[in-house]
């Protein structure tokens, strides 16, 4: 099946790349294996930069990436100078040690640093990186206005907030971008903490105007106006949206727990069941409409799928193979790519096929181009007037 142009009629549904991205992070929170993990983030990758557009928002990727490794490098300096729990016999270094009081117990500055703690630290840092990383490629893959025109009407307000949040940082990231090219462009420094000091004034400014015109839309579109439903039915809806979030959760803590597996599953979807039941009955209190309503299709069926497919397969992988899964720090051994966990993993690399391509910017541009001359075409030179 042949992956067509995006268009507005074809573009992937929004919340296909969430599923897909949480399928992906559900799977990573279920190994400490590097290499798994580093096939994980590499099938990430390579969905984001097969699909990815040229959107602001979507240029958001890299800085995931950086704040995954930025974890990594905090977690081993933690396990380095504040000790691990994890047991070694190969020294690394002996710190000087820090003396604590008597209710400082358990807790140690300094000391003797082992391998197998900090192994132990990279493999921990490296399963969170993934985790951040795999919440990255769905904030540069799924368009946040389009997210937003999908969500139930109950949460159409927190969704706005939401939405808004999700898009301050890949803003502020092509504000400073843009900013740091027009100062190489004058002749200016753009790195360093001076510049960096010169660069904020401008990128504030740039966010008051943006909220101050977000303000302005909203406002003009009638945000917050909400119809009349009786006492019970909002009695209802509360209790059903409330009990069905707190079996979601412990459900997933079920699911992402290594003895929860059996109650799991049936708690989450009892809980599914409940939440939405109540965010359509609170849906009634919304008066908003809905313009050309997203499709879910059967390429964000494909797409989600892959993602949960990833995700049921590396569960089930936890009881077939755990310990090629979790390679022990104590003793040091090496980490091997275990065969069908891979191949499992490899399913997420299905969106960069089936998924509609982004439309060009070029293209885009020549299509417009080519509408100008058409539209000149057809005006004389000399009256300004439509050709007859």
């Amino acid at each position: 099946m042949s992956a067509p142009q995006a268009t507005r009629t074809t573009a992937l549904h929004a919340g296909a790349w969430w599923l897909w991205a949480l399928g992906l992070a559900t799977a990573a929170s279920r190994t400490t294996n590097p290499l798994l993990l580093g096939l994980l983030v590499g099938v990430a990758g390579y969905a984001v930069a097969a699909r990815r557009t040229d959107a602001p928002w979507a240029r958001s990727y890299g800085a995931f990436v950086k704040l995954g490794l930025v974890v990594i490098v905090i977690r081993l300096v933690f396990a380095f100078f504040l000790g691990s729990p994890i047991p070694g016999t190969h020294t690394l270094v002996t710190l000087p040690e820090v003396p604590l009081p008597d209710w400082a117990k358990g807790v140690r500055i300094g000391g003797r640093v082992t391998a197998e703690g900090m192994v132990f630290a990279l493999y921990d840092g490296l399963k969170l990186a993934t985790l951040l990383i795999c919440v990255g490629a769905a904030n540069a893959l799924a368009n946040p206005a389009r997210l937003l025109k999908s969500l139930p009407g109950a949460l159409y307000e927190a969704g706005v907030a939401v939405v808004v949040a999700m898009t301050f940082a890949p803003n502020l990231v092509a504000d400073v971008q843009r900013l740091r090219a027009a100062r190489r462009l004058r002749g200016r420094p753009d790195r360093g903490f001076k510049a960096l000091l010169q660069v904020g004034l401008p990128v504030l400014e740039g966010a008051l105007e943006r909220s101050v015109a977000l303000a302005a839309a909203m406002d003009a579109r009638g945000y917050g106006r909400s119809a009349q439903v009786p006492p019970a039915v909002r009695r209802l809806t509360s209790v059903l949206t409330l009990g069905g979030l707190l079996g979601v959760c412990a459900g997933t803590y079920g699911l992402l727990g290594d003895t929860g597996g059996g109650y799991g599953l049936p708690l989450l979807l009892a809980g599914l069941a409940a939440a939405l039941a109540g965010l359509w009955l609170g849906g009634r209190r919304s008066v908003r409409s809905r313009y050309r309503p997203e499709r879910w299709g059967t390429r964000a069926w494909l797409v989600a799928g892959s993602g949960m497919a990833v995700a049921a397969l590396m569960i089930w992988a936890n009881d077939y193979a755990p310990a090629a899964l979790h390679p022990p720090a104590v003793p040091l051994t090496t980490p091997v790519l275990p065969l069908w966990p891979a191949v499992s993993v490899l399913v997420g690399l299905l969106p960069a096929f089936v998924a509609p391509l982004p439309a060009s910017t070029d293209r885009a541009g020549s299509r417009a181009a080519s509408r100008e001359r058409r539209r000149t075409s057809d005006v004389d030179p000399c009256t300004k007037e439509p050709t007859p």
